[in-house]
């Protein structure tokens, strides 16, 4: 029997499952189901491990697809994030541009963890470090990050995280962040310009604006 399709409307990757498990629980309740699942990453086609319980398992959601079409590409050594790295597309395409960096895959939810873990694994690539937030040493600087962040966690929560970890980008470095224009991403744009982080948009399309934010500006952890 086949196995059913992933939703497909412009929230699906956000849904939570039949458990209540949201992408951003951090032990997910719902079993795991480990499936393959074929991508185009970094030019190279993969077959790569998702489960249930991270953010969109069943395919390469529309806000990374297109924050992948338009970001420039990675500073090629020093500490690169991806935050909210779920089972690691993002992480893994930083990874593949540039093997002399770390990566750190960052996320609360230990079965993206897992995954992003395993992903690396299976391509070879040792420059993969999934981790926990507090897991990132105090000490260390970004010379990028990309993400599509966790909207759904709710504004608090996003600010302080967007806080936390744009404050470590070096000088020079810059964040990229995709996010639904209606989730938020120009309301979040103008967020970001209050509290002093330089931010642009610098590309929008499928409803999904990129913002560059450049730092490490005045933005400072809460």
């Amino acid at each position: 029997m086949p196995r059913p399709t992933a939703p497909t409307g412009p929230d699906a990757a956000d849904e939570p499952d039949g458990t209540g498990d949201h992408y951003f629980t951090a032990s997910p309740a719902s079993p795991a189901e480990l499936r393959r699942l074929e991508v185009r990453l970094g030019g190279r086609d993969l077959t790569l491990t998702t489960a249930g319980g991270v953010f969109s398992p069943g395919r390469l959601d529309l806000g990374t697809q297109v924050l992948l079409r338009t970001v420039p590409d990675p500073p090629p050594s020093g500490h690169l994030l991806d935050l909210g790295c779920g089972w690691g597309p993002v992480a893994l395409s930083l990874a593949l541009a540039s093997p002399g960096a770390t990566v750190w895959a960052v996320d609360v939810n230990e079965r993206a963890l897992d995954l992003v873990g395993r992903n690396a694994r299976e391509l070879g690539l040792t420059n993969v470090v999934a981790a926990r937030p507090d897991d990132v040493p105090g000490d260390v600087r970004l010379a990028a990050l990309w993400s599509n962040p966790p909207i759904r966690v709710g504004k608090d929560v996003l600010h302080a995280m967007l806080r936390r970890w744009l404050a470590r980008l070096e000088e020079g470095a810059s964040a990229h962040l995709v996010v639904q224009r209606n989730l938020g991403a120009d309301s979040l744009q103008r967020w970001l310009e209050d509290a002093g982080a330089v931010t642009s948009r610098v590309a929008s399309a499928k409803g999904f604006r990129v913002l560059r934010v450049d730092g490490p500006g005045t933005i400072a952890p809460s």
